[in-house]
């Protein structure tokens, strides 16, 4: 049975958010394809609905473009009067950030979230206008088109051949308290320009030549509504998460491809993201490694790395998993994340018949998911985990089952002293101790040779007759059969938590040096304070000797310090791709991803 219980300290950071979300205020965008769907009219037909039910609601700047209808609307509400700023001789007329914060309404109404506001103005975006009202406890109404949206500028700018300068940050889209989509068919709203209602007729002539043409419009149009479909979905997502809901809801299409470590897990990313491209939607590959797992050869291992490359390349989410039962990993993440579709493997090795499929464990641990396998050639490469690929890495793993034998020998020789004196039920003791100790040490394979070695052991040297394997008693037989179940379980047991705080302990390492390396990045000022930094955390994290490759004034790849390039072999920078370090990405981003790793740390 699934416990869906939610863990304490999940529960208490959504109540901290909760609280913190009360005393802010609440936002709500009025979102549209394009100009002319009638955003500004949808929001102010909301005001006058919340006038009538008595709430406190002023306009604090609204857009009407010169269209009378939309106008029409501001009749019986309040306004408030705009702040003017000069700008290249002109006048403008800008929203009054103080005005309304002294008015200090319950909702205001603010236009066009991702207007650039005039220079010497307190914020240089509307949107940070609306942060400081939002941080006041005022909620605020606003507009917002979808090609203002920074993460679909540059496809946006593809599609139209128009840049749009005026963008917003897609967190302030994703963290607003309510979307309304306001949504106008193309043919409509190309009736509506040429009727003038949307920009003067000789403007409007020109907008249908250019950005309005009628393909722009269906684009755009798909690009808002799947915007907002994916801002539902992780809503739908967060909702599970603090419910702790945990069956599937096929809401949508996805999947999940189960990578492994065979020789066919290419093919399977492969299947998996011709049904993704098909279904049109996001797909996930995930790799569990198990404790058997970890024992893979390099050459396996390095297999596993670059069939996730190779997702990543094919458009997949991609993520490593770490548990005793892949299938219930597998359930786990797809269930967290409302993957109804899981993709696997199925070749044609020989299996045992009493032993169950993976896809039978997963129908069995989740009813709720559809598993599609995808026919593999059959494994050409031995299935024998354990066996290492150097001579030093062998002799170390059976130096393992060497000092299993030995633990238990001392515990044999050390027992047998005081069997006169003690109990045969406090010499299995030390046994089972004897197998505590080889599983914390080596691992589950020399718990399990201990364990067999310590009931051989028990019955020859103390069981009467001692000395031979002979049984006196029938009973004994039942003390044997217990104490090799127990020492089993124990053992398994015990190198299962020995392998959870082996991957703890990695986890830890790789956390430390994330939040290191944010840390000092967080105060740089220059590229070369960027670049000496993150060379510095590269070489201590993989124990390498590392170079970045910065592109030149030709956008072509140069080593960033020419003495460190010298010192280590040829590179092809042709097969490069360069990774742009900005400045003022490091010194706005870090400082954030710093300030999220203190408080994961306080939390914890």
């Amino acid at each position: 049975m699934t416990d869906n219980r939610q863990d304490p300290d999940e529960l208490l950071a959504r109540i901290r958010r909760e609280q913190d979300r009360a005393s802010r205020g609440r936002l709500k965008i009025f979102f549209g394809a394009s100009a002319g769907v009638g955003k500004t009219y949808a929001m102010l037909s909301s005001a006058h609905e919340l006038r009538s039910q008595s709430v406190d609601v002023v306009v604090g700047i609204a857009e009407t473009h010169g269209r009378k209808d939309t106008a029409a609307l501001l009749e019986g509400l309040e306004v408030l009067p705009p702040r003017y700023a000069e700008h290249r001789g002109s006048r403008l007329a800008e929203f009054d950030l103080d005005a309304a914060l002294v008015r200090h309404p319950a909702v205001i109404l603010v236009d066009e979230l991702a207007h650039n506001n005039a220079a010497g103005s307190r914020h240089p975006k509307r949107w940070q206008d609306i942060e400081e009202l939002l941080d006041a406890g005022i909620s605020v109404y606003t507009t917002v088109n979808v090609q203002h949206l920074e993460s679909l500028n540059d496809v946006i700018t593809g599609i139209t051949g128009v840049k749009v300068w005026e963008t917003v940050p897609d967190r302030v889209f994703d963290h607003a308290d309510e979307v309304t989509v306001v949504d106008l068919p193309p043919d409509e709203l190309l009736q509506r320009l040429r009727q003038g209602k949307v920009y003067m007729p000789a403007q409007a002539e020109r907008a249908i030549q250019n950005f309005f043409r009628k393909g722009n419009l269906i684009a755009l149009r798909e690009l808002a509504l799947r915007r907002t479909a994916d801002r539902v979905d992780d809503q739908m997502l967060v909702y599970r998460h603090d419910q702790a809901i945990g069956p599937v809801w096929a809401t949508r299409e996805s999947l999940v491809a189960c990578v492994g470590p065979g020789t066919g897990s290419e093919k399977l990313v492969r299947s998996a993201a011709r049904l993704a491209k098909q279904l049109e939607v996001q797909w996930h590959a995930v790799y569990v490694e198990t404790p058997q797992l970890q024992q893979l050869p390099n050459t396996r291992r390095d297999r596993v790395l670059r069939v996730l490359a190779l997702a990543q390349q094919l458009g997949a989410q991609t993520a490593t998993l770490t548990g005793q039962s892949p299938a219930e990993q597998i359930v786990a993440y797809a269930r967290s994340r409302n993957l109804a579709r899981v993709v696997i493997g199925r070749s044609g090795r020989y299996r045992w018949r009493l032993a169950k499929s993976f896809s039978d464990r997963l129908a069995a641990l989740g009813p709720d998911l559809e598993v599609v396998q995808i026919g593999l050639d059959a494994d050409k490469e031995p299935r024998r985990v354990g066996v290492a690929e150097e001579g030093e890495e062998s002799i170390l793993h059976y130096a393992g089952y060497a000092w299993a034998i030995a633990i238990c020998a001392v515990a044999t020789v050390g027992a047998m002293p005081l069997a006169p004196y003690l109990d045969l039920a406090n010499i299995v003791m030390l046994f089972l101790l004897a197998v505590v100790l080889a599983a914390v040490r080596f691992g589950r394979g020399p718990a399990v040779v201990a364990a067999f070695i310590a009931v051989a052991s028990f019955d020859f040297f103390f069981v009467p007759p001692r000395f031979t394997l002979a049984i006196s008693d029938a009973q004994y037989l039942i003390v044997f059969g217990v104490m090799l179940a127990v020492a089993l379980i124990i053992g398994h047991l015990t190198s299962g938590l020995r392998f959870e705080a082996r991957v703890a302990g990695h986890r830890e390492a790789r956390a430390r040096a994330l939040y290191e390396l944010a840390r000092e990045l967080s105060g740089v000022l220059t590229q070369a304070q960027v670049l000496e930094i993150s060379d510095k955390h590269i070489e201590a994290s993989f124990h390498a000797k590392a170079v970045i490759l910065l592109p030149d004034a030709h956008d072509a790849l140069r080593a960033s310090d020419a003495e460190e390039a010298a010192s280590i072999p040829a590179m092809d920078l042709a097969m490069r791709l360069p990774i742009k370090v900005s400045t003022a990405t490091c010194r706005t981003v870090l400082p954030s991803l710093n300030a999220c790793l203190a408080r994961a740390a306080a939390l914890s």
